[in-house]
């Protein structure tokens, strides 16, 4: 195997880079700990705009307790965000169980007939298979022990991850009487004319699908600030930014956590705690690094 070239560093040395990088560091302790109880690499993730690759140096005034701070902000946001995308998620697993018992079928989940791809349907059975295995909770055991192992459609939707829940979703056959149109209806939107609607497939689809990406990166502690998010909610019009921005991050993805807001009362909740947070942090962090526009609030509203 060949060396990897770089060295592992001792505490010391990682101060020493800092310093030579042009990184001030105005209380030893502060660092110590820092680098102790976050670590050197992650917190590298938070300044990587602040570094000059050209002079393998830090932009003049880079303090590392700003950074320190920024950390701090990104780690809130992300407790506060986890928070409600989690609220998202159990509200869907609801609205869904509710939405497939339009075929009074407990197994429906079992049966090809409701959803449009056959190939797909069988992918997405073998994950919930899968999810269905690796269980323990109670009431599994108790389908195990008292009905040969036959899990219902309101438990199975309680123990398949978000990412199955969406590709299930995505794959539903739409129409009248579907369980699809049941489900929409719980996330209506205003259209341009004035009329609630409820969403096309395509683009709820969008919307969970993004909200799942976000909720797995707070869930593994994943950094979100100054980060692209390769995902591509379907915007309503009137909350797009134009020109478009370079690249998708935090704002689209909070704009379809408000698509599917489980209530309007606990939107309201979130976006005062937004709010504050960002009060609490003014001027410690950039709007653009989150794709925040100037006029964020507004489009938050509902």
């Amino acid at each position: 195997m060949t060396p990897y070239p770089k060295k592992i560093l001792s505490l010391e040395e990682q101060l020493q880079a800092l310093r030579e990088a042009k990184m001030q560091i105005d209380s030893v302790e502060e660092a110590k700990k820092a680098l102790t109880t976050i670590g050197y690499y992650r917190l590298r993730g938070y300044c990587f705009h602040l570094y000059r690759n050209e002079s393998k140096e830090y932009k003049p005034g880079t303090n590392f307790s700003n950074i320190l701070k920024l950390y701090q902000f990104d780690t809130a946001l992300s407790h506060l965000l986890f928070s409600m995308t989690s609220q998202i998620e159990v509200a869907l697993r609801a609205r869904l169980s509710e939405a497939l018992l339009v075929y009074q079928d407990a197994l429906i989940l079992m049966d090809s007939t409701v959803f449009r791809s056959k190939e797909y349907f069988w992918k997405n059975l073998a994950a919930l298979s899968s999810e269905v295995a690796r269980s323990n909770d109670v009431f599994v055991l108790h389908h195990y022990e008292n009905h040969e192992g036959q899990i219902p459609l309101w438990a199975a939707v309680e123990v398949m991850s978000f990412g199955t829940l969406s590709k299930i979703i995505k794959n539903l056959k739409t129409g009248s009487g579907s369980a699809y149109s049941v489900l929409a209806a719980y996330y209506p939107y205003q259209s341009i004319r004035g009329n609630m609607v409820p969403p096309s497939q395509k683009m709820l689809s969008s919307w969970i699908q993004s909200v799942s990406v976000l909720r797995n990166i707070c869930a593994h502690n994943g950094r979100i600030y100054n980060r692209t998010i390769s995902t591509f909610p379907e915007l309503l019009d009137r909350d797009k930014i134009v020109p478009a921005p370079p690249h998708n991050g935090l704002y689209q993805i909070v704009l379809a956590m408000k698509y599917l807001r489980p209530s309007n009362q606990i939107w309201i909740e979130f976006t005062a705690s937004l709010k504050s947070l960002f009060a609490e942090y003014n001027g410690c962090f950039e709007w653009k690094r989150i794709n925040f526009p100037p006029d964020w609030e507004a489009h938050l509203q509902i």
